[in-house]
């Protein structure tokens, strides 16, 4: 078992020889940063949905203005190039419009990535089983590069599967 993520071990919540189930949460991972990371995330998305409607309300103005100025050349009363003008302002805010769904979408794809983030700060056991080692303790930085022998500890145990058969494995450890 390792972390998906790299970061200082804040607690264990097993001892060698407990029982697991799949899914169980084994540890956590200090998630101050990620926590950060997420409320960042998290305005920038709000600030993004504020800038998409403050552009949908200008963009309904300029199509009513746009509608009036329409009216008022038809019936000579400013001149076309007033309409021209108002064709554009109603252009240019339909570009910015779809510019700011894009924005609004790639903040809401951040917010998603950072709430993994966070639950990338849990490590759960793969599958039922019982902890045969534990390799960690808090305060210790832990990497998902360090599975299978890396120079950094892995910080999470080995687990005896026991709804499969048995079978043989070599388990490399590094300290």
């Amino acid at each position: 078992v390792s972390s998906k993520a790299t970061g200082q071990v804040a607690e264990v919540l097993f001892e060698e020889g407990a029982e697991v189930e799949a899914g169980q949460v084994l540890a956590r991972l200090d998630p101050a940063t990620v926590r950060a990371e997420f409320g960042v995330a998290t305005s920038a998305a709000a600030a993004a949905r504020r800038n998409l409607r403050e552009i949908e309300v200008r963009l309904a103005d300029a199509r009513r203005t746009l509608d009036r100025n329409r009216s008022l050349v038809q019936r000579k009363l400013v001149a076309q190039s007033v309409l021209d003008g108002a064709e554009a302002d109603v252009a240019a805010l339909s570009g910015r419009l779809a510019a700011s769904r894009a924005e609004v979408d790639v903040a809401d794809a951040q917010v998603n990535l950072a709430r993994q983030g966070l639950s990338d700060m849990e490590i759960r056991a793969p599958f039922k089983g019982v902890v045969i080692s534990k390799d960690a303790q808090p305060g210790e930085i832990v990497s998902p590069m360090s599975a299978g022998g890396g120079f950094t500890r892995t910080g999470v145990p080995p687990i005896l599967d026991m709804d499969s058969p048995p079978r043989e494995a070599a388990v490399h450890q590094s300290y």
